[in-house]
């Protein structure tokens, strides 16, 4: 049986959400998105980004880096240091020309790293953002922990993840769309079928009142959930226990 967050299965060797997996799709994946999402995933990132009340100075911690969209956001909108963290290495590297072409080589360091178990000191952060990242996370409590541990008192946690309306007009409308257009499109552009992945994490992950409860119990004080987009997508904003 899987852990709580893995996925059954895989392609080629390549574990369902691993970074062998992404790395066949990193090329075309900012495309893919901004098709899947209608555009509208810059939005939510900007969202996040403002969730993070940084102020000058800070370093900030990326999770789920992938291809440096949202290390980026957060650079260009605030003068701290981001350190992104990505199992994938082809992700990485397309992260890598982007943050280059955008001057931000001085403040943007990307690397290969695990969100289960992360190189860094106690309290050593002033901020962890995470975008669509950690439904891919095999065990996502350690996960959580391991963000507590690692940002400081006060400081921001601000994830963001999709999610499948439960209720609603919208709730059909956002099943046909996960279930059926984006493995169609991502298969049609890419040329592969992981975004066949994506319907299925996405019906797997929690509800966002659970994951909420998973935060608090690995040591996060949950500020706030915010639904985006009639709930298609869940911002979910947290500070370190005792902080």
């Amino acid at each position: 049986m899987s852990q709580p967050g893995q996925d059954e299965g895989s392609r080629d060797g390549r574990r369902a959400g691993s970074g062998e997996m992404f790395d066949g799709i990193a090329e075309r994946y900012d495309l893919l998105n901004r098709i899947i999402s209608m555009g509208l995933d810059q939005g939510w990132r900007r969202r996040a980004v403002r969730s993070l009340e940084l102020t000058p100075g800070a370093t900030v911690l990326d999770l789920a880096t992938g291809t440096a969209d949202l290390a980026i956001a957060i650079a260009r909108t605030h003068d701290v240091k981001v350190i992104g963290v990505d199992p994938s290495q082809g992700m990485l590297a397309v992260g890598r020309r982007k943050v280059e072409a955008a001057g931000l080589a001085g403040r943007v360091e990307l690397e290969v790293g695990d969100a289960e178990q992360l190189r860094l000191g106690d309290a050593s952060v002033d901020g962890i953002s995470m975008a669509f990242g950690i439904r891919n996370v095999p065990d996502r409590a350690r996960a959580l922990r391991e963000m507590a541990r690692v940002t400081r008192p006060g400081g921001r946690v601000a994830i963001l993840e999709l999610s499948e309306p439960r209720g609603g007009l919208m709730s059909k409308l956002a099943r046909f769309h996960i279930h059926t257009v984006v493995p169609y499109i991502g298969g049609a552009i890419s040329g592969r079928d992981e975004y066949r992945y994506l319907q299925d994490s996405i019906a797997r992950f929690p509800p966002p009142d659970e994951f909420a409860e998973l935060m608090r119990g690995a040591g996060l004080r949950v500020l706030r959930v915010e639904p985006l987009t009639m709930g298609v997508v869940c911002l979910f904003v947290a500070t370190p226990e005792g902080g």
